[in-house]
């Protein structure tokens, strides 16, 4: 194999574990986000685990994260904000990717 098939090769690994990691934070965010929600709302338990699921199931109807801002905005209510929510998909996420490179 000639050495500029071995380095695309390399490149297409790197990219294709690159977006399983980005996927992983991702998806690691929302059930963070949907637990912090949960608990605003009141849930423990399963219920909490349950509605984690939700925030996570939400984010798969459009590309981007919008979806999920939309289903805590109407689930929360007065509880909180976009702002807060926005602040705290930043905060999960940053958590999520530390956590993954960790182990």
């Amino acid at each position: 194999m000639s050495t500029f098939n071995e380095r695309e090769r390399a490149f297409e690994n790197k990219f294709a574990h690159d977006q399983e990691m980005i996927f992983k934070a991702v998806a690691r965010r929302n059930k963070k986000l949907g637990l912090w929600a949960a608990g605003l709302l009141g849930h423990t338990g399963d219920a909490a685990e349950s509605y984690a699921m939700e925030v996570i199931r939400a984010d798969f109807e459009e590309a981007g994260h919008e979806d999920v801002v939309r289903k805590l905005t109407a689930d929360l209510g007065e509880q909180t904000n976009d702002a807060t929510i926005r602040a705290k998909m930043a905060e999960f996420l940053s958590e999520a990717k530390a956590e993954l490179s960790e182990g």
